[in-house]
């Protein structure tokens, strides 16, 4: 499991994540992170977004109910053994 380090698009810090899986869904990139590597570790999905900077990406927290369960159902699919609770 990798672990990337995000900054805050306010410049205010940063913080850290394992990749759990990443996936592209009708063009745009979703990465499924968690801060811990424990069994029961809670978990975000972030979307990839355009940066300021070309070639910067953004990503920020789906926060969408329709597209949140939709992209963590593919993600439940990619990872058999991972169940995503809301």
């Amino acid at each position: 499991m990798g672990k990337i380090r995000f900054a805050f698009a306010d410049g205010s810090g940063e913080d850290e994540f394992f990749v759990l899986e990443e996936t592209m869904i009708n063009g745009s990139t979703y990465l499924l992170v968690t801060d811990s590597e424990e069994d029961d570790a809670e978990c975000l999905i972030l979307k990839e977004t355009e940066g300021p900077v070309p070639g910067d990406s953004v990503y920020e927290i789906v926060e969408d109910e329709t597209e949140l369960l939709a992209v963590s159902k593919v993600f439940e699919e990619l990872l058999e053994d991972v169940s995503i609770e809301m």
